[in-house]
């Protein structure tokens, strides 16, 4: 029964482990994560050095996915997996024991190449260890593993704060942390995945080229719908607040609302996905990303605001679809390389949509969001229309050294 149970989900030795690392990593993180701006000052930190954070961290973000790539290429999927935690290790060690901003800065930057860089390697895992009919499903269990702490690591971190202040209950959520983290190292030594056939020193340029045409007007309509969620993402809570008028609590139970759909669709929408093929679903997840902004500038009250944040949950409804259609259509032996570049492109892209969305703000707040729509319908479009060309995965390519 059990083990039906693990392989409707997807789950064997790798898949398996790059989840419970997943999870483990989450609910460490999620106990301070939220909290690091209010640490940060409370180690005498300016408030530009707490802005300084946010666009690192953003930056971060999209500068590593290629690095994590190739480190998880050359070097194997295990060693990557390892390396990346035991950067975060370090980060975690820095914050835990810095007694300046400067250094709980560094610490913070160090432990969020363990997100960013394991990306690409939780991706390439996925599409070596599991057929294409069965990874819109690996993805559906791995999206929900990481949502499971976040509706629960934030409350207990916050406890731990209220117990024994900023600064002391973060580092007791750290060495929580550490300890996880300690574990996790043990779990992924247990992934055991042959390498595809070395592809030779590839630049970034080359790899580039080697992406097939289908997973780069993927990759546009992808843009394009990012860009529709960048131009609002930051304004929503004031947009709520502010121009609807209702309270804090209130939005808290809208992201309740958001993150629940989100969590209830996944599995029905991966086993649709694996039987009907990928474009549906992400047809319907990129409709979702338009119209969820204009859901909430047509609501005019929390009842409202709870259907628009409803069809918000809905964005998840592809996500599966389409990261599994993404390491169907990368090549191979570039599986890892190919998946970070594909991320860092996408996320260099939408990083002016916020600046913008807040331009458009101050002329009018209706403004970013409707520009939003248009973009996301514009993806849509655009996906719709090739998404003929896009065809059927590549057999696997011939496999080499275990990493």
């Amino acid at each position: 029964m059990t083990r039906r149970l693990f392989d409707w989900l997807a789950l064997n030795r790798n898949t398996g482990a790059v989840a419970a690392a997943g999870l483990l990593m989450a609910l460490g993180e999620e106990l301070w994560k939220r909290f690091l701006p209010k640490y940060l000052e409370s180690s005498g930190a300016p408030l530009l050095a707490v802005g300084a954070y946010g666009s690192t961290r953003d930056l971060f973000d999209g500068l590593a996915q290629y690095p994590g790539g190739w480190v998880s290429d050359r070097y194997g999927r295990r060693a990557g997996l390892m390396s990346f935690i035991t950067v975060a290790l370090a980060g975690y060690i820095f914050l835990a024991l810095g007694t300046s901003w400067p250094q709980i800065f560094v610490g913070m930057v160090l432990a969020i190449a363990w997100g960013s860089m394991a990306s690409p390697t939780v991706f390439a895992v996925i599409g070596d260890a599991l057929p294409p009919g069965r990874r819109a499903m690996g993805f559906s269990v791995q999206s929900i593993l990481r949502r499971v702490p976040i509706a629960v690591a934030p409350l207990l971190g916050g406890l731990l704060i209220a117990s024994y202040g900023v600064r002391e209950g973060v580092r007791a959520g750290l060495l929580i942390t550490i300890v996880l983290a300690l574990a996790t190292l043990v779990i992924v030594s247990r992934v055991r995945l042959e390498l595809p056939r070395a592809s030779g020193a590839v630049t970034m340029a080359g790899v580039w080229r080697l992406l097939p045409e289908s997973l780069r007007r993927l990759l546009l309509a992808d843009i394009l719908v990012r860009t529709c969620e960048a131009l609002v993402d930051v304004y929503l809570v004031i947009y709520a607040l502010d121009i609807i008028g209702i309270g804090a609590p209130q939005y808290g139970i809208l992201v309740s609302v958001q993150m629940t759909t989100a969590i209830l669709c996944y599995l029905p929408a991966a086993r649709l996905a694996d039987r009907i093929g990928r474009g549906p679903l992400v047809i319907a997840t990129f409709l979702a990303f338009a119209f969820f902004p204009v859901a909430v500038i047509l609501a005019h009250s929390f009842t409202g605001l709870i259907g628009a944040f409803v069809v918000g949950g809905l964005r998840e409804l592809g996500e599966p679809a389409r990261k599994a259609l993404i390491v169907d259509l990368a090549p191979a032996e570039l599986r890892a390389r190919s998946i970070g570049l594909y991320y860092l492109v996408r996320s260099l892209s939408i990083a002016p949509a916020a600046l913008v969305g807040g331009a458009l703000w101050r002329l009018r707040p209706e403004l970013p969001f409707l520009l939003a729509g248009a973009f996301g319908l514009l993806g849509t479009i655009i996906f719709a229309l090739t998404a003929g060309a896009i065809g059927p995965a590549k057999p696997a390519a011939p496999r080499g050294r275990t990493g």
